[in-house]
């Protein structure tokens, strides 16, 4: 990746800009704010901040999941959307950065990144255009396709050769030819398309299940058994093709039916999320959650947030809403607090959420002022709210990064 302008993040100056930056800060590079050793406490509320030693446990612990099991990994990009954690993770093995669109493919050509899979189509001919004008570039990217309309788009636009994977998909699913015999006409079609190669297949298992149970891992295992099924009817243009699946809940299940491919493959995992895990539905549904194959996770993103108002006797407001935290699949976990009061947080919980408010039920023992520190549930709709997310050691509680995003 380009070194210089991932330094060259740490010259911007903090300001008003930067929610979750006390004022003392302001006027500093952020550079010169984190060698002046911040403690986190000062960091004014609402605010989210990054486990240092849970970033590089689950970094260094899925890293050697996959190499175990002859797995690359690809990691979607569009959880964090930053350049600085991409690094780390291709830096630990990681073979390509995932992205879910041609913005968040130019952010990654932007800072270098050398292998981009964009796991979508490319309908807009602008588009197209752009991703040739990367290629010509030295950008390798490599693109999905399920239909007629996004391989006409590139195929025209393209001035060199661009890596195309046919993406199954599923009935219901967002993407994806709906059956084999529709993505082998896919295939069939980027074998004639002037300046594409089909390079591989691909789909997202996360598109047939939401659970758990059997009957869930059961329907995940058929999906990826089709997957494999296409695999095996296509010649593909490329000694090694790509057969990529694999978001942040059903991993192992892609090793076990994917990864006797390994031989004959590259079986690309595109899971995001590990690398920030979280306290609510990843807690609930990664291998290791449910007694399956894969690497122990701890949550790395915590939320903060004081206590400005107790108008009922069991209720407490917090300053942290749907601005600040994420709420789409649950709403944030209490953990524990800085006041001096009694209180429980296993007993407490947050019923409700406003654009700027959180309320806690079970407030007994929280006084106004108290700051409470708050377990999140799916970091992909955490960090969009935050352009500046400092990293602390839990060690010594001070900031020693800061984690630049680019929504």
């Amino acid at each position: 990746m380009d070194e210089t302008r991932l330094r060259g993040l740490h010259d911007d100056v903090l300001d008003w800009r930067h929610k979750g930056i006390p004022a003392s800060a302001h006027g500093l590079t952020i550079r010169e704010w984190i060698a002046s050793g911040p403690p986190a406490p000062t960091l004014p509320t609402p605010v989210v901040t990054l486990s240092a030693q849970a970033l590089e446990h689950n970094l260094r612990a899925m890293a050697a999941w996959c190499a175990e099991r002859g797995l690359a990994l690809a990691p979607h990009g569009k959880a964090t959307m930053a350049p600085q954690l991409w690094r780390r993770q291709l830096d630990a093995g990681a073979a390509a950065i995932t992205v879910a669109n041609p913005f968040q493919a130019g952010v990654a050509h932007r800072f270098g990144v050398p292998r981009i899979l964009i796991a979508n189509q490319i309908a807009d001919p602008a588009a197209a255009v752009q991703l040739s004008v990367w290629a010509e570039e030295g950008a390798r990217m490599c693109l999905f396709s399920d239909s007629e309309v996004p391989k006409v788009r590139v195929s025209e636009a393209a001035s060199t050769t661009i890596d195309v994977l046919v993406e199954l998909g599923a009935v219901g699913g967002r993407a994806g030819a709906r059956s084999i015999e529709a993505a082998l006409k896919v295939a069939a079609g980027l074998e004639a398309a002037p300046n594409l190669r089909l390079a591989g297949v691909a789909g997202y298992e996360g598109a047939v299940a939401s659970a758990t149970g059997a009957a869930d891992l059961a329907a995940v295992d058929d999906y990826l058994g089709d997957l494999a099924t296409l695999f095996g009817a296509l010649d593909f243009e490329t000694d090694r093709p790509v057969v990529s699946a694999g978001g942040s809940a059903y991993f192992d299940r892609v090793a076990v039916v994917l990864g006797p491919l390994a031989p004959r493959a590259e079986v690309l995992l595109r899971s995001g999320s590990y690398l920030v895990h979280d306290h609510g539905c990843y807690a609930r549904t990664t291998p290791a959650a449910r007694g399956g194959d894969g690497p122990e996770l701890l949550p790395a993103l915590r939320g903060r947030a004081t206590v400005l108002s107790r108008p009922e006797p069991d209720l407490a407001i917090l300053d942290a809403g749907r601005r600040d935290l994420p709420f789409d699949q649950d709403l944030p976990i209490p953990l524990g607090h800085n006041g001096k009061g009694d209180w429980d947080a296993a007993a407490a919980q947050c019923p409700e959420i406003s654009d700027q408010h959180l309320f806690l039920t079970g407030a007994a023992g929280l006084a106004v002022g108290d700051v409470v520190e708050l377990g999140l549930s799916h970091p992909c709709t955490a960090f969009d709210k935050w352009r500046l997310i400092p990293v602390v050691d839990d060690e010594t509680g001070l900031v020693v990064d800061a984690v630049h995003t680019f929504f």
